[in-house]
């Protein structure tokens, strides 16, 4: 089993992505606003206090200030299957400002319900 992490960039496009993760017989994920370490350190610093943000300030879109964290626990055999349903809805993850996706192994889980039993 995995724990998938997916960083959404485009909160606009949240429930597309949830409706598209059902389409793909995925289901149970939890959602949390977010918000990455370069927008907020942008927000609070100047370049002259943190020398990196003005090399990173050029690739923000500063019209957009949260992100949302998708959590969900999958079969391993579903992995591809959500990448697939988020890259139907945001486009390929290669491109800048779509969002970041990984996986880490569950090595124990209680309380995980198929099919509402």
């Amino acid at each position: 089993m995995k724990l998938l992490f997916f960083v959404l960039n485009k909160p606009e496009k949240l429930d597309d992505v949830l409706t598209n993760f059902a389409d793909h017989d995925i289901h149970g994920a939890t959602i949390v606003d977010s918000k990455g370490m370069v927008r907020l350190l942008n927000k609070r610093h100047d370049e002259d206090e943190i020398p990196f943000l003005g090399s990173v300030r050029a690739y923000l879109n500063p019209s957009r200030e949260k992100s949302n964290l998708i959590i969900t626990a999958l079969e391993d055999e579903k992995v591809e299957a959500a990448v697939t349903a988020i890259e139907e809805i945001v486009g390929s993850l290669n491109k800048k400002d779509t969002g970041v996706v990984f996986t880490v192994p569950i090595d124990f889980a209680k309380g995980l319900y198929k099919d509402g039993k």
